[in-house]
């Protein structure tokens, strides 16, 4: 039988006299086969144990409940296309029941609906009423209802702005008198291990109060470009999204915004938005209405192991630049394909994720320092940084623009090259760019390289996801046009003791990427 312990003193025994704390403990650790000590700290008065958690966040809760809120919305939806009724003849029994049963004469779909949902939102700023919620709780909602703790409810007059990409959105609403608001604390000082509250309206049980550590930070969930969640045990179910996630010193610290759960409910694993970028986004959204995130123009890479030991660094420093956006801010400044970025704005680029966020939080038109790596050499740059178009814009066609031609017939036969013009090296079977390869693999006129005929499926560069229709335009940071010299520049790299190489890909989409594959 399982369940908690239930531990009753023995009666006083006169002669003995009363005992000491310290004597029942042992008594009833002998009597339970416990320990003296864990008895100790099960008898122990809640006050001696505050170095082990907060005594009580009753105060502290009490203090910020009145900033949280509930976001009811509505929204019509159209109603699915009717199953098709039986006909009944004109005329019949009972037609005009049939009538009045379905209520849809004729068979039309039914009428839209509306539909409501529940989430949760804070005050950050009372005297303008401006509130602060996840985009996804207020997305194609015709009426937002803002709820407070004390019973009033106001309606969203605008919506001020909305980012997608990190989930948040800025309401506004008209109120009577000011309204009790809560500050933005620094994500950016909190460790692992430190004491959090979340307040919010899960399963539309409003002013929920749940408290928990932070379990992680920086996680990447894949649900944007600019992930770098905090991680929370802290109780977060549906209906907490947009809810504030407090330290104790009662600042908010993250946004509450997604979970992990196979069940729907609350696992222990939830993630927030950290306030250090949720104040960037607010600030902008209250400004302007929308973002105005940096833009450097590079197309970046990991450092995975293999291009670790080609670029002589360690694995995940930096950021590799596997190309550059012509006239963006970092052509102008002189960055190349191929550097590694170590750091932007004087803070490290520890991983390739980490740039994005770098550059998007940096203020438009300042000009930062970047450091990078080029063919083993250090060198700094200074890069006016530029600002990130947020709408979808249509891609300008280039030279490099691939023929949409492929070889039919008696061209896709030509377009294999004779046995002398082919070479096979590190698992790849390669030949010189001609006319009749070019439009099979759509391969525009203006790429130079030596194209990869065949891939052996269990040699390193298969592993690595070199395929056929790849064309290497630079072996260890050197161009290449022809089989002579790939050839050399690979022999090179083996002199040099060094384990692999560094192949510079282009595909016929002109996308560029570095492969390092084995040479040992």
């Amino acid at each position: 039988m399982s369940g908690p312990l239930h531990f009753k003193m023995p009666p006083e025994r006169p002669q003995a006299g009363r005992r000491t704390r310290q004597q029942a403990s042992r008594w009833l650790g002998r009597r339970a086969g416990l320990g003296a000590t864990a008895l100790l700290l099960m008898l122990a008065p809640a006050g001696s144990q505050t170095h082990h958690g907060p005594t009580s966040v009753a105060p502290l809760a009490e203090k910020l409940i009145d900033a949280v809120v509930n976001i009811s919305t509505s929204q019509t939806v159209k109603g699915p296309e009717g199953v098709p009724l039986p006909r009944v003849p004109k005329g019949a029994p009972f037609e005009e029941f049939f009538e009045d049963f379905f209520n849809r004469k004729g068979g039309k779909s039914p009428a839209d609906r509306k539909v409501s949902s529940l989430g949760s939102g804070f005050v950050v700023d009372g005297k303008e009423g401006l509130v602060v919620t996840n985009n996804h709780v207020i997305e194609g909602a015709d009426e937002i209802i803002v709820n407070f703790n004390d019973g009033t409810k106001l309606k969203v007059e605008k919506i001020l702005g909305k980012d997608t990409k990190t989930d948040l959105a800025l309401l506004k609403v008209t109120p009577k008198k000011t309204l009790p608001a809560v500050p933005f604390g620094s994500s950016d000082r909190l460790k692992v291990g430190d004491w959090v509250m979340a307040i919010g309206n899960p399963f539309g049980l409003g002013g929920s109060v749940t408290v928990g550590i932070i379990s992680a930070k920086q996680r990447d969930i894949n649900s944007g470009p600019y992930d770098d969640y905090l991680q929370t045990d802290a109780a977060i179910n549906k209906g907490n999204s947009g809810g504030p996630l407090f330290n104790m010193e009662g600042e908010v610290i993250g946004v509450n915004t997604a979970i992990i759960s196979p069940t729907g409910g609350s696992i222990g694993i939830g993630f927030a938005v950290p306030s250090d970028t949720a104040t960037i986004v607010v600030d902008q959204l209250r400004q302007f209405g929308a973002t105005r995130r940096g833009w450097l123009g590079v197309k970046i890479q990991s450092i995975t192991d293999d291009l670790a030991e080609a670029y002589g660094v360690k694995e995940n420093t930096g950021a590799l630049v596997a190309s550059v956006t012509p006239q963006s801010p970092a052509a102008k400044a002189g960055i190349q394909d191929g550097d590694v970025i170590l750091k932007f704005d004087g803070k490290d680029v520890t991983s390739m994720r980490g740039l994005p966020r770098l550059v998007a939080q940096t203020p438009i038109g300042k000009d930062v320092d970047v450091e990078l790596l080029r063919k083993g050499q250090r060198t700094s740059l200074k890069v006016a940084v530029g600002r990130l178009a947020e709408e979808d814009e249509p891609v300008k066609t280039s030279a490099k623009e691939s023929p949409k031609g492929k070889g039919k017939g008696k061209d896709r036969d030509k377009a294999a090259p004779p046995a002398a013009s082919r070479s096979s090296l590190i698992g790849l079977v390669l030949a010189p760019l001609n006319d009749e390869l070019r439009t099979k693999h759509g391969i525009g006129k203006d790429m130079k390289g030596v194209i990869v005929l065949e891939v052996d499926p269990a040699s390193p560069a298969a592993e690595r996801g070199v395929k056929v229709g790849d064309v290497i335009v630079e072996v260890a940071q050197e161009a290449v046009t022809s089989l002579d010299d790939i050839s050399k520049s690979v022999d090179k790299v083996k002199k040099a003791g060094r384990k692999a190489v560094l192949l510079r890909l282009e595909d016929g989409k002109g996308d560029l990427r570095f492969v390092a594959v084995p040479v040992q």
